[in-house]
This record gives structure tokens, C-alpha cells and sequence, in this order.
């Protein structure tokens, strides 16, 4: 069985943000690796799917109760997920512009996007360094823009095990008036 590089503990920033999700709702975790987060918030009776391409990431995540695996390359082929069906999506350590507006499409509205990743600035730190998996300034906010009600949002310097430069969001499509915050 392989190990996902950032399998462990959840992100604080989801942990802190799990607060604002619909108790047993529906969750999507994108890009989910070994499944930290997945794993974590079905312990806490959210029903997730669990997507990523790594099969014998996702084969260590079978039978776990309240997560269902999702084999999906996503970043080829067609989108794997429906319109509003999530009461929440979670991502981090992953960038695919690309599909980030069919992201934002996944989730019902009141549900959550909690999304965490490296920006730029991160080159200094090591990897990854590639533009392309690097936020640019705001880039999260413009994201969530049109329709969306901004939670919180940080961005910059964080001192994890090691430095590195992030950007997250916490964000609900529609108005967040009606959100228990942490």
C-alpha cells in the first residue's frame, strides 16, 4: 500500500471550518490522497465521497464507514460530479484551474467551500514551485466572487512542519447569514 505524502492529521483550517457544515450532510473531498480529510469527517457522521486517481489510495479507503471512494482522473475526461449535490467540498493541496468553476457548480445552495492549497511565494519554500499549482494573489476570492458569502479567508505565510506560502477560504453559495460560524 502506498502512503500519501500528506496523509495525518486534518488541515486546522477544515477542522476550525467543520463547524459551518450541515450535520450528516453530503461531502465532496477533492483530490483526497489517503483520505485524511474524508476519514475524519466521516468519523464525525458526514456521509463523503472520497475522490482522487490514486487507486491504491482509494483501495485503503474502502469500508470505511460514511466514505465512498471515487476512482476519477480530475483533470481529463468528463467531470465526474453532479450539480448541487454537495452540501460541502473540500480541497487542499490541490489546484486544477480548469475545474474550478465546475467545482464551485457541485455544491447546493447554503453548502460550504472549504478550500486550502500553496500560492505564490511558495518557490522559496521548495515544492510545489510550478505556477501552475500556485494560487496568485486573491485568486480564491475571485473564485467565490459571484454568489458566494466570504466566511474567512487568509493568505501568506504559514510556519507548518515547514514554512510555506497558502491561501484559504471558507465560503457558502448564497448567503451565509443562516451558518453556525466556529
Amino acid at each position: 500500500m502506498s502512503v500519501h505524502p500528506l496523509s495525518g492529521a486534518p488541515s486546522p483550517w477544515v477542522v476550525r471550518f467543520s463547524a459551518c457544515l450541515p450535520a450528516g450532510g453530503a461531502i465532496l473531498d477533492l483530490a483526497c490522497g489517503a483520505g485524511r480529510h474524508a476519514l475524519w469527517l466521516a468519523a464525525r457522521g458526514f456521509r463523503v465521497d472520497a475522490a482522487d486517481r490514486d487507486r491504491a489510495a482509494l483501495r485503503a479507503l474502502a469500508g470505511a464507514a460514511g466514505v465512498v471512494p471515487v476512482e476519477a482522473d480530475l483533470e481529463d475526461g468528463p467531470w465526474p460530479f453532479e450539480p448541487e449535490k454537495y452540501d460541502a467540498v473540500v480541497v487542499t493541496n490541490y489546484l486544477f484551474r480548469p475545474r474550478l468553476r465546475a467545482l464551485r457548480e457541485c455544491l447546493r445552495p447554503g453548502g460550504v467551500l472549504l478550500y486550502e492549497t500553496f500560492m505564490r511565494g511558495n518557490e522559496r519554500f521548495g515544492k510545489p514551485a510550478n505556477p501552475d499549482f500556485l494560487l496568485r494573489e486573491g485568486e480564491l476570492l475571485e473564485l467565490v466572487r459571484d454568489g458566494f458569502s466570504v466566511i474567512a479567508f487568509e493568505q501568506g505565510e504559514i510556519a507548518r512542519p515547514k514554512p510555506a506560502m497558502v491561501q484559504r477560504i471558507c465560503a457558502v453559495k448564497g448567503s451565509g447569514l443562516q451558518l453556525r460560524l466556529p
